[in-house]
């Protein structure tokens, strides 16, 4: 990849970003890039095509991999708070808004397939996990691809609130979140016994 498309790319996906993949047009991209249009069409056949090209590399995608979560002890509490916290720390603020503006139906067919490469990187390695835990004797046999999909849920429930609200709706710190969540994961919610 030459300069010159790479300008364009990171232009066009800061662009999605920022404003959406609808309401960017090739001339907001050549402007932003510091380029003619006529040069972007030389590198690139479409703003589409811009696009998928920038999906396509790692920087623009979300740098989530199952070789992310190998770090494990074997220990359940701890184990969960490094998935949440590893996710959390690799999916910003800005790949989430990314992702919201790659939704645009001229684009979602081609872009989905790359988007979901993360949430299904942290699910199989989260119900790989809990298989070797019960492997382990550690937990008991349970629907570990539901429970893993509700540990998913709330970890990107909590990424995505921080992002499009940049922290203002909650003033609970994403450590303590992780921290609590994981705690009522294991345990449970506390209830009063009812008998008083």
């Amino acid at each position: 990849m030459d300069e010159t498309s790479q300008k364009i790319i990171d232009a066009a996906m800061t662009l999605v970003r920022d404003r959406g993949y609808t309401a960017m047009t090739t001339k907001d991209i050549a402007r932003s890039a510091g380029v003619n249009e006529c040069t972007l069409f030389r590198k690139f056949s479409s703003k589409k095509d811009i696009v998928l090209n920038g999906i396509e590399q790692e920087k623009w995608r979300g740098n989530l991999t199952p070789e992310v979560f190998q770090n494990v002890r074997w220990e359940l509490a701890p184990d969960l708070e490094m998935f949440m916290t590893e996710y959390m720390n690799r999916i910003t603020p800005d790949f989430v808004k990314l992702s919201i503006g790659l939704r645009a139906p001229q684009l979602y067919e081609e872009a989905a397939p790359l988007v979901m490469k993360v949430p299904q990187a942290f699910l199989s390695s989260l119900i790989d996990y809990f298989k070797e835990m019960e492997r382990r004797g550690k937990l008991p046999h349970f629907d570990f691809e539901c429970l893993a999909l509700t540990i998913f849920s709330s970890t990107f429930g909590f990424t995505f609130l921080n992002a499009s609200f940049e922290g203002s709706l909650s003033p609970v710190t994403r450590e303590q979140y992780i921290r609590q969540s994981v705690q009522t994961f294991i345990q449970g919610i506390p209830q009063e016994n009812g008998n008083g």
